[in-house]
C-alpha cells in the first residue's frame, strides 16, 4: 500500500449505513422538528458510540494492531468515501480531488481509473458560491452542457451529448436518496462526475439516464473542530446563509458529527421572480477497529415564485429574438415547490486482512407541486406567445440498498482485486394534475408579458406507479507489471419491473418485467509514474417502451435499452499540470412507430461521437487555470423518417469551450484573490430536420476573494459577477425548445472561522 492509500485508511474511512425504515418519516416538514430530530438522534446515538470509541481507545495495543492490518489489508480496501486532509488529494487549488467513487469498484485515483472522472471538493462550491449541483459540474467541465436558465422548474444538464435526469445522481453510492430536482451543495464534501454509460459500476438509474452518474459524497467532521458561519446575498435582494459545523469525539477521534444549514430568500435576478431554499443536515461517522459505520440525514425544501418553463415554436414561426434576458416569461403567480426527506446508513467490517464486507440503506420522500404553464407556443414572429396553464403534483417514497464484499488475492505475478454486490431500488408514486385548464389560457407577448390572475390549486388523483430494480454484480481487476498494467472485467444482471396505474377515464394498469446482462471491461497502463493510458468498453441501461395500443404489435415491451461506449484516453498528472483526453463512440438506441407497418419498434438510433480535452495547471505559483474543450457530433442514425438521418440531435451544442482562471495577490495583510471565467459554446438545433437552431454564445463571470485572519479566525469575502455583459441569449431545456439564459447576476458571501 503507498503512503497516500495507507493515510486515507487511517484517516478512516470506509462509510457505511445500514437500513433504518423510520429515520424519514421522523422528520417533519418543520425546520425545527427538523433540529430536534437530529439533536435527538445525535443524544440516541453518542453515548453507544463514545462508548465503543472509549472501549477501543482502552486497547492501545489493539490499535497499534489495527495500524499494522490496515497497512496489510491493501488496495483490496480502498475507502469508499475519503475525507479530504492535505494538499496531495486535491489538484493544485484545492478545487478537484484526485479521488473518486468509480461504482463498486470503490474510490479511486483518478491516474488508477480507467473512465473519465472528476471530483469537484466543498472548496470549488464554497468559493464559486454554487447554488445547485448544475453550477458546479458546468462550470469549467467542456463535456457538460446546461441552458444557463434560472428559477427553473428542475435543474439542467447534458454529459457528452446525453440529458441527464436529476433523480438518476446518487449519494454516497445509493440512487434515490438525493432530492428528486434540485439539489443545494452545502452538504457534501465532493460532487463526483463519471461521464458516459456505467450499468456495471452502478446498475440502471431510476430514470435510466446514460450521459453520465453524478455522485454525490457527504461531508464528514475533521479531526479539527469547525464552526463556519457564511451570510450570503444574491441579486436582486436574496439574502441568508449557511452553517457548517463539525466536530470529533473520542481520545483518538472515533466519533464525528458535521452539521450543515442553508437559509436564502428573496427576489432573484430575473423580475418578479423569487427563489427560496432551506436545507438541514447531519452527518455522524464512527471509526473503529475494524469497522466503520455512517448516518446522513437531512431535509430540503426549495420553491421558486415565477418559475421558468420556456416556450414552443410555433407553425411557420422562426426563433426570435431573446427579450431582455431580466424578463418572466411565465406568471409570476406561477411557482414550483419540492420538499425532499432522507435518510441513509452505511456499515463496513474487515472480514480478514484481504476482505471486507459493506452493507447500505436509504430511503427518501419528496413531495412536489407545479403551478404553471405547461407549455407557452410563439403564434408569430413579433413575440406573441399562447400560455396553457397546468398543474402537477406528485409524491414518492423511495428505498434503496446496496450490499457487497470485496477483497484481493494473488494467482502468481497476477493480483486480483475483486468485488461482488447486490443493489435494490424500490419507488411508489402517486401523480396528480390537470395537463391543461381552458380558463387559464392567455395571449400576450413576451417581450412586455401580462398574465391574468392567479389559479387556484386543484389537483385530482391521475396514476399510482412503481418501480422496482435488482441487480447482482461482479468484478475483477487484474494487476500485472507491478501495477503498471490493469485489467478490469465484470458483468452485471439487472432486472426492472414496474406498473402504472391510469385513473383517468377506465382505470389502465400497464405493467412492465424484463431483465438484461451488461458487461464491461476496462484496460489502463501506467506508462510512467505520470502518464496513464486507457481504454474502456461498457454499457448503460434505460427501461425499454411498450408499444402504443394504435401500433400494429400492442402490446409488445421490449427489453431494457443497451447504450453501449467505447472510449480510449490518456491522462498526465504532474503536479502542477494535469491534462485529461479522451476520444468515445456512444451508441443510444430508441424507439418509434415505422409509418409504412405501423409497428412499433426499438430500432431507433442516436450515435455520440466525440473528443473532450480538460486541464488543471499553475503555470506561476499565483496564477491557477482550470478548464477545456470538446467536440461531439450527435448524430441521428436510425429514425422513423429516413430523411433526417444524419442529421443532429436536438438540444446539444458540437463544440465547447470553458476556461477558469485564478490570480493570488498579496495585500498588506491577506491575500486577494481575482477571478474569471469563460463559457462558449456552438449552436443547438431545435428540430431533427436541422432547419431551427439557436446561436452560440459566450458568457463571462469575474469575481474577486479575499482571504485573511480576524482575530486569529479565519475569513473569507467572496464577490462575483455572472455573465458580466449581461447577455441575452437561448438555451434549449428539457421539454421546450427555448429558455432564457440568466441575467447578469450579482454573488457576494463572507465566511468566518470561529
Amino acid at each position: 500500500m503507498g503512503k497516500h492509500e495507507h493515510y486515507l485508511r487511517q484517516d478512516g474511512l470506509h462509510r457505511i449505513r445500514k437500513r433504518s425504515n423510520s429515520v424519514v418519516s421522523s422528520v417533519s416538514s418543520s425546520p425545527k422538528a427538523l433540529i430536534l430530530s437530529l439533536a435527538s438522534a445525535m443524544l440516541v446515538y453518542a453515548p453507544v458510540l463514545y462508548a465503543k470509541a472509549a472501549d477501543d481507545e482502552a486497547k492501545p495495543e489493539i490499535n497499534k494492531a489495527a495500524d499494522k492490518t490496515m497497512q496489510s489489508a491493501g488496495k483490496a480496501n480502498l475507502p469508499d468515501v475519503v475525507v479530504e486532509a492535505n494538499q496531495n488529494t486535491t489538484y493544485t487549488g484545492g478545487f478537484v480531488s484526485r479521488n473518486s467513487r468509480i461504482g463498486f469498484l470503490g474510490n479511486k485515483n483518478a491516474m488508477e481509473t480507467p473512465f473519465n472522472t472528476v471530483s469537484y471538493t466543498d472548496k470549488f462550491v464554497e468559493d464559486t458560491q454554487a447554488r445547485n449541483v448544475t453550477d458546479v459540474i458546468a462550470a469549467t467541465d467542456p463535456s457538460v452542457f446546461t441552458n444557463g436558465t434560472i428559477g427553473g422548474w428542475s435543474e439542467n444538464y447534458y454529459i457528452r451529448g446525453f440529458q441527464s435526469n436529476t433523480n438518476d445522481m446518487s449519494m454516497n453510492g445509493l440512487f434515490g436518496i438525493a432530492p428528486y430536482y434540485r439539489t443545494a451543495p452545502a452538504m457534501f464534501s465532493r460532487i463526483e462526475v463519471l461521464k458516459g454509460p456505467s450499468a456495471l459500476l452502478n446498475g440502471m438509474p431510476p430514470a435510466g439516464s446514460v450521459a453520465g452518474t453524478v455522485n454525490l459524497v457527504s461531508k464528514r467532521a475533521g479531526d479539527a473542530p469547525l464552526l463556519r458561519v457564511t451570510p450570503t446575498y444574491m441579486s436582486d435582494s436574496q439574502w441568508g446563509g449557511t452553517i457548517d459545523a463539525g466536530r470529533r469525539f473520542g481520545q483518538n477521534k472515533q466519533f464525528g458529527i458535521r452539521v450543515n444549514g442553508v437559509y436564502q430568500d428573496g427576489s432573484g435576478p430575473v423580475r418578479k421572480q423569487d427563489l427560496k431554499t432551506q436545507l438541514g443536515s447531519a452527518g455522524m461517522d464512527w471509526r473503529g477497529y475494524r469497522a466503520r459505520i455512517s448516518a446522513d440525514f437531512y431535509m430540503a425544501d426549495d420553491k421558486v415564485d415565477g418559475v421558468v418553463r420556456g416556450i414552443n415554436l410555433g407553425k411557420n414561426t422562426e426563433v426570435p429574438t431573446p427579450p431582455n434576458p431580466k424578463t418572466l416569461i411565465n406568471p409570476d403567480w406561477s411557482y414550483v415547490s419540492n420538499k425532499d426527506r432522507g435518510a441513509m446508513m452505511r456499515a463496513e467490517y474487515d472480514i480478514s486482512d484481504n476482505m471486507t464486507a459493506y452493507a447500505a440503506f436509504g430511503r427518501s420522500k419528496t413531495k412536489y407541486k407545479y403551478n404553471g404553464a405547461t407549455s407557452a407556443i410563439l403564434l408569430d414572429n413579433h413575440g406573441t406567445i399562447q400560455t396553457v396553464m397546468a398543474q402537477l403534483a406528485f409524491d414518492v417514497d423511495k428505498k434503496s440498498a446496496d450490499v457487497g464484499l470485496r477483497g484481493q488475492f494473488d494467482t502468481g505475478l497476477v493480483n486480483h482485486q475483486w468485488v461482488i454486490n447486490t443493489t435494490y431500488y424500490k419507488h411508489n408514486q402517486h401523480d396528480y394534475g390537470v395537463r391543461s385548464i381552458p380558463s387559464a389560457t392567455w395571449i400576450t407577448n413576451m417581450y412586455h408579458p401580462v398574465w391574468g390572475k392567479s389559479v387556484p390549486f386543484d389537483v385530482p388523483p391521475i396514476s399510482e406507479s412503481s418501480l422496482q430494480l435488482k441487480s447482482y454484480g461482479i468484478a475483477d481487476m487484474l494487476s500485472l507489471m507491478q501495477d503498471r498494467l490493469q485489467l478490469t472485467l465484470g458483468l452485471r444482471y439487472q432486472e426492472v419491473k414496474s406498473d402504472n396505474l391510469s385513473l383517468m377515464g377506465k382505470p389502465v394498469l400497464t405493467e412492465y418485467k424484463k431483465h438484461a446482462l451488461t458487461p464491461g471491461a476496462a484496460i489502463l497502463f501506467k506508462a510512467t509514474e505520470h502518464v496513464s493510458l486507457y481504454g474502456n468498453y461498457i454499457q448503460g441501461l434505460t427501461k425499454g417502451d411498450s408499444a402504443p395500443i394504435t401500433a400494429a404489435n400492442y402490446p409488445k415491451v421490449f427489453a431494457p435499452y443497451k447504450t453501449k461506449q467505447t472510449e480510449l484516453g490518456i491522462k498526465w498528472d504532474y503536479g502542477t499540470l494535469s491534462h485529461s483526453l479522451s476520444v468515445f463512440n456512444i451508441k443510444k438506441p430508441s424507439s418509434y412507430t415505422d409509418v409504412t407497418t405501423n409497428i412499433f419498434t426499438s430500432g431507433g438510433e442516436q450515435r455520440n461521437r466525440g473528443i473532450e480535452w480538460s486541464f488543471i495547471a499553475s503555470p506561476l505559483e499565483t496564477v491557477r487555470l482550470m478548464g477545456g474543450a470538446s467536440y461531439i457530433k450527435p448524430e441521428l442514425t436510425k429514425l422513423a423518417k429516413h430523411g433526417n438521418e444524419g442529421n443532429i440531435a436536438t438540444g446539444v451544442a458540437k463544440v465547447q469551450g470553458k476556461l477558469g482562471a485564478e490570480w493570488d495577490i498579496a495585500a498588506a495583510v491577506g491575500i486577494v484573490t481575482l477571478s474569471a471565467n469563460a463559457t462558449a459554446v456552438s449552436k443547438q438545433y431545435l428540430n431533427q430536420e436541422n432547419s431551427l437552431s439557436v446561436p452560440g454564445h459566450t458568457v463571462f463571470d469575474i469575481g474577486a476573494r479575499y482571504n485573511a485572519k480576524v482575530s486569529g479566525h479565519p475569513f473569507t469575502l467572496r464577490a462575483e459577477i455572472k455573465n458580466v455583459t449581461n447577455k441575452s441569449y437561448w438555451g434549449m431545456p428539457r421539454l421546450s425548445n427555448l429558455s432564457l439564459g440568466a441575467p447578469r447576476t450579482f454573488l457576494l458571501s463572507g465566511s468566518y472561522d470561529f
